[in-house]
């Protein structure tokens, strides 16, 4: 059927848009927007953090190898087939005197066929082994050793997300006061400027504003740069891709105000809930382990096969004809082996690990006390952010008036350029310390309710 110009033409384009839509969502889908609070920026890095993809895989190896571990107590079937020519058939010397020969002479004869196949299946089965009984307890704590750790590295993620999340903020916040600060500033200059040039001001005074701008402006600079790499180092702490746009939705006033909480001082846990204690205590278990697989050396093994086969022979390659002629054969067998002697090596190695066990009960003890006091000097700083935060707040509030009094102080002439850059700088510096207050009372919660958390990796995944 032909198709007219006009229709052909319609089909093109249409291809053709539809060809521009998918590179167009292609592209949405690489260059995507992402926008998030704090508590959902936890959310996906938990998610989708190098971090803690990485330790989801050790879990899934981990639930492999318990699995591989288990496998060798069951039965293992395996199948082998061989073929054999005979380039040059092994030639046997035989008494002359068997054929009839003069004794003393030999008589060269071959045996068996030119070519050869055979094929084999054997079943094996493990009866009786220590170290397999060990082996499926050591399986157990190895999956709970990469199960703590996944607990572990979620919460260092969270902490770090909050970290980073808080830079940013606490970069945002920066550059809107030097932008307000350099405005000021920038108005002051101007308005003495112009008093200068009337005779009413010394050059000094404008010198001395300058100064303040030039350092206001350089600050701004400097504040702008580390926004980016703020944002680059949430992105990376996310798993997100550094090129990708990002934004933030909570401020940081805000996001401090809602981590006050004066009731995360007085809450208490076990210590042994404690993740890092919990890290311990399976090495501690993994080093026991390793101490009853040395004893179970010294316990006999028992295993069980079982095998069938058959076997044919021929001169030529006949094998897969009708005619061709196998033999079956098969074997049952049981193996036993049992180790009586070993000139000490057994013992040495076993007394080995039960000095590491020992160790490891120390080392346990020691993370105990750790923990303990991991946990109270975490409220201590928690508790001095929130002064700290308080204490900050006043004196911005106290470095605002006095550097108010000077400006107007400054402009009726009561006051020199010196006094009014000095108030200026004790402003700054209160805006900063301020500022880095505020991201202290996020960062001290978000390390004392790491050491509190007492999430289970079941409760940890079923969220």
């Amino acid at each position: 059927m032909r198709i007219s110009f006009r229709k052909r033409f319609l089909l093109i384009l249409i291809a053709a848009m539809g060809g521009i839509m998918a590179v167009n969502a292609q592209d949405s889908i690489s260059n995507q927007d992402y926008s998030f609070s704090l508590e959902e920026a936890i959310r996906y890095g938990l998610e989708n953090s190098y971090n803690s993809q990485t330790a989801s895989k050790d879990v899934a190896i981990a639930l492999k190898q318990k699995w591989e571990i288990i496998s060798q107590g069951l039965p293992q079937i395996s199948a082998n087939a061989e073929y054999r020519n005979n380039l040059v058939q092994p030639v046997t010397l035989l008494p002359g005197a068997i054929a009839g020969g003069e004794p003393g002479t030999f008589v060269p004869v071959t045996f068996g066929t030119k070519q050869n196949l055979t094929a084999t299946a054997t079943w094996n089965q493990l009866i009786f082994d220590g170290s397999y009984i060990v082996g499926i307890q050591s399986s157990k704590t190895l999956l709970q050793i990469t199960e703590n750790a996944k607990i572990k590295t979620d919460l260092e993620v969270k902490k770090a997300i909050t970290d980073a999340y808080g830079n940013v903020l606490l970069a945002e916040e920066n550059i809107e006061i030097l932008k307000n600060n350099l405005k000021t500033v920038q108005k002051n200059l101007d308005d003495t400027q112009v008093i200068f040039e009337n005779g009413l001001a010394e050059e000094e005074e404008v010198e001395q504003l300058k100064i303040t701008q030039l350092g206001l402006q350089a600050n701004l600079n400097n504040a702008v740069r580390m926004e980016d790499i703020a944002y680059d180092m949430l992105k990376v702490t996310m798993g997100i891709p550094v090129e990708n746009p990002i934004q933030v939705e909570d401020e940081l006033d805000q996001l401090s105000m809602e981590n006050f909480d004066l009731l995360l001082l007085s809450k208490e846990i076990n210590v042994e809930e404690n993740i890092d204690y919990r890290i311990a205590e399976d090495q501690a278990n993994s080093a026991e382990i390793e101490v009853k697989l040395e004893k179970s050396k010294a316990l006999p093994t028992l295993s069980a096969f079982v095998n069938y086969g058959a076997q044919g022979n021929s001169d030529d390659f006949t094998f897969f004809t009708n005619n061709q002629t196998y033999f079956d054969q098969s074997i049952l067998g049981l193996s036993l082996n049992v180790p009586i002697f070993s000139s000490g090596m057994r013992s040495a190695r076993t007394a080995q690990k039960e000095l590491a066990y020992e160790q490891s009960l120390l080392e346990l003890e020691q993370t105990k006390n750790q923990v303990k006091l991991n946990i109270q000097t975490a409220k201590n700083d928690y508790s001095f952010s929130l002064e700290n935060y308080e204490n900050k707040k006043q004196n911005l509030n106290l470095a605002e008036r006095i550097e108010n009094k000077n400006q107007i102080k400054f402009f009726e002439g009561l006051a020199t350029s010196f006094e009014l850059s000095e108030a200026q700088r004790q402003l700054y510096q209160a805006q900063q310390e301020y500022l880095q207050a505020m991201l202290d009372v996020i960062t001290q919660k978000a390390k004392l309710e790491n050491l509190l958390d007492t999430t289970t990796y079941s409760e940890n995944y079923d969220n």
